[in-house]
């Protein structure tokens, strides 16, 4: 089975708001701590289904590009895109959104689907050696940053 991670916070914001927050790339390379620029792809300006954008991600001096394309969205509960490389899905990343009587409680995920053979150039190219405890740091910073952009 490949490696999994999720995070969960409750934020005292809609639903709605929190969905708009996340599914703009613009605001979650302000969100994330390793993602730091978004850019769509010729044909698309705006979070659907089959939209595709260039992530550029850091981790200390590393520096890379990922293609994302999204595979799921159903507006205030849940977004979900993948992570490509050389037209193969390395990582699905995915926001569930649940009401609650003072919000909403969000859980961000995702799941490493990079083949074995990927595992040394992937760590060499990021820097990133544990790729569950990094990204589950990541998370609760992102949903940290979140809470404090939508409360």
């Amino acid at each position: 089975m490949e490696p999994h991670a999720e995070v969960s916070r409750d934020i005292a914001a809609t639903p709605e708001a929190v969905f708009a927050a996340i599914t703009d790339i613009a605001q979650m390379a302000e969100l994330s701590p390793e993602n730091h620029l978004n850019e769509w792809h010729e044909g698309f300006d705006r979070a659907e289904v089959g939209a595709m954008w260039t992530g550029h991600n850091r981790n200390g001096d590393k520096e890379w590009k990922t293609q994302s394309r999204i595979v799921e969205m159903l507006p205030g509960e849940k977004y979900v895109f993948d992570c490509l490389a050389r037209d193969t899905v390395f990582a699905t990343w995915a926001y569930t959104i649940e009401p609650t009587t003072s919000g909403c409680r969000v859980t961000e995920g995702y799941q490493d689907l990079r083949p074995e053979a990927w595992l040394a150039a992937s760590e060499s190219i990021s820097g990133v050696t544990d790729r569950v405890s990094h990204n589950t740091a990541g998370m609760e910073a992102t949903l940290e940053r979140l809470a404090a952009l939508v409360e």
